[in-house]
């Protein structure tokens, strides 16, 4: 009954489900499952009865005819209807399996596709902004004629070296990102000069300690952005970066005007704080505590990641 086996199970699998019952043409599945089903127990049944029958069974036997076989519908679903799409039914449900297995490496690899265009996107957010605001302090070094002009360009030199080319891994060195973050705080104090009160504390325990790249960076472009406009009489920034066991503690407090800057062209959305909480939600799930503790003359971001 190879043959009947066969046809039921690919005629099912690749037809019948696919064609007519997913489709919602419930009806001709049906007649066309009833059809196929009478047509392939009849098969099976003819192959018994008219070839192995005839080869194996000793003589004399008593053997149905053709009319008997197609009539008699109590016998071919009795005898011979399981036989026959019992393994269409074991094959469809192994296919089932696979499908759900595709499905699943499909959708993963979609997901991990959607990760990266995501970070990507974020990271060719902040290289604009850190290039933009950089070159407006070059700018005016080289109008002072200020001989801090060479010492900003090789500064920049090295950030954008980073930010290009060192920091497209998944994780760095949290070294690299402080010598980034210090690059950046450097430029920064070049621009605001002695009117800015800075105050930048480190606490690793291992330098090798891995992190994703630029995510506390645009916070403390954030806290410049904000923190150290002139409508500020003495601007305070304090930063301070903690990692024991592989467990970061980031803190930026920064003061700041009662006045809200303005951004009708809505440019800067989505730069700093969030884009900082999409990151983290993408590369910490679940492993990561964000707090902002804002006051009318101050500004508070406080981060606590497991990095492990």
């Amino acid at each position: 009954m190879l043959l009947p086996k066969i046809l039921a199970a690919y005629t099912f699998i690749y037809f019948q489900v696919p064609k007519l019952l997913f489709k919602k043409k419930y009806v001709l599945f049906i007649l066309s499952f009833i059809l196929s089903s009478y047509i392939l127990t009849v098969a099976a049944r003819v192959l018994v009865v008219h070839v192995i029958e005839e080869l194996f069974r000793p003589r004399p036997f008593e053997q149905e005819s053709f009319l008997e076989i197609l009539t008699d519908f109590k016998a071919l679903y009795a005898r011979y209807y399981l036989g026959v799409y019992f393994p269409a039914l074991i094959l469809y449900m192994i296919k089932l399996v696979q499908e759900q297995f595709s499905k699943k490496n499909i959708v993963e690899q979609l997901e991990k596709e959607k990760f990266s265009a995501e970070l990507n996107f974020f990271k060719a957010q902040i290289h604009p902004h850190f290039l933009f605001n950089t070159l407006n302090n070059l700018y005016v070094l080289t109008l002072q004629k200020s001989e801090k002009a060479s010492e900003t360009v090789l500064k920049l030199s090295e950030m954008l070296d980073y930010m290009l080319y060192q920091c497209n891994d998944d994780r760095v060195t949290i070294d690299k990102e402080i010598k980034l973050i210090q690059n950046y705080i450097d430029l920064e104090q070049l621009r605001y000069g002695d009117r800015l009160q800075l105050k930048f504390d480190q606490n690793i325990d291992n330098t090798q300690t891995q992190i994703a790249p630029l995510i506390l960076v645009s916070l403390i472009e954030n806290a410049f952005k904000h923190g150290a406009s002139g409508a500020i009489k003495n601007p305070q920034i304090k930063i301070n970066i903690k990692i024991k066991n592989s467990h970061l503690d980031f803190s930026v407090f920064n003061t700041k005007t009662k006045l809200k800057q303005e951004d009708k062209t809505n440019f800067k959305k989505g730069i700093g704080v969030s884009n900082t909480k999409r990151q983290l939600q993408l590369l910490y799930p679940n492993k990561h505590e964000f707090k902002i503790n804002e006051e009318d003359l101050s500004y508070h971001v406080k981060l606590r990641v497991d990095l492990e």
